[in-house]
Protein backbone atom coordinates (compact mmCIF):
# COMPACT_ATOMS: atom_id res chain seq x y z
CA UNK A 1 0.00 0.00 0.00
CA UNK A 2 2.87 2.04 0.74
CA UNK A 3 4.08 1.96 -2.74
CA UNK A 4 0.87 2.62 -4.23
CA UNK A 5 0.80 5.91 -2.62
CA UNK A 6 4.40 7.23 -3.38
CA UNK A 7 3.47 6.50 -7.33
CA UNK A 8 -0.01 8.07 -7.02
CA UNK A 9 2.08 10.94 -5.28
CA UNK A 10 4.69 11.01 -8.14
CA UNK A 11 2.12 10.99 -10.66
CA UNK A 12 0.22 13.72 -8.90
CA UNK A 13 3.17 15.93 -8.10
CA UNK A 14 4.27 15.39 -12.15
CA UNK A 15 0.49 15.91 -13.38
CA UNK A 16 0.33 19.42 -11.22
CA UNK A 17 4.12 19.94 -12.55
CA UNK A 18 2.92 20.40 -16.12
CA UNK A 19 -0.43 22.10 -14.72
CA UNK A 20 1.41 25.01 -14.10
CA UNK A 21 3.77 24.85 -17.04
CA UNK A 22 0.80 24.75 -19.23
CA UNK A 23 -0.71 27.48 -17.24
CA UNK A 24 2.94 29.90 -17.37
CA UNK A 25 2.43 29.29 -21.28
CA UNK A 26 -0.62 30.02 -21.50
CA UNK A 27 0.22 33.70 -20.00
CA UNK A 28 3.47 34.48 -21.49
CA UNK A 29 1.60 33.83 -24.97
CA UNK A 30 -1.21 36.01 -24.24
CA UNK A 31 1.30 39.05 -23.04
CA UNK A 32 3.24 37.86 -26.27
CA UNK A 33 0.20 38.76 -28.67
CA UNK A 34 -0.90 41.62 -26.25
CA UNK A 35 2.45 43.18 -27.19
CA UNK A 36 2.69 42.45 -30.62
CA UNK A 37 -0.73 44.67 -31.14
CA UNK A 38 0.31 47.50 -28.87
CA UNK A 39 3.65 47.70 -31.06
CA UNK A 40 1.97 47.66 -34.13
CA UNK A 41 -0.21 50.06 -33.25
CA UNK A 42 2.57 52.51 -32.13
CA UNK A 43 4.50 52.45 -35.06
CA UNK A 44 1.43 52.62 -37.55
CA UNK A 45 0.29 55.82 -34.92
CA UNK A 46 4.09 57.22 -35.48
CA UNK A 47 3.79 56.48 -39.13
CA UNK A 48 0.77 58.22 -39.68
CA UNK A 49 1.79 61.45 -37.13
CA UNK A 50 5.34 61.36 -39.06
CA UNK A 51 3.21 61.01 -42.37
CA UNK A 52 1.16 64.70 -41.41
CA UNK A 53 4.16 66.67 -40.29
CA UNK A 54 6.29 65.84 -43.64
CA UNK A 55 6.67 68.93 -45.76
CA UNK A 56 6.08 67.54 -49.75
CA UNK A 57 8.66 68.32 -52.00
CA UNK A 58 7.93 69.23 -55.69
Amino acid sequence: MNTLLKIAGAILVIWAAFWIIGAIFKVVGFLLVAAAVVTVGFVGYKAIQAGSHRKQIR
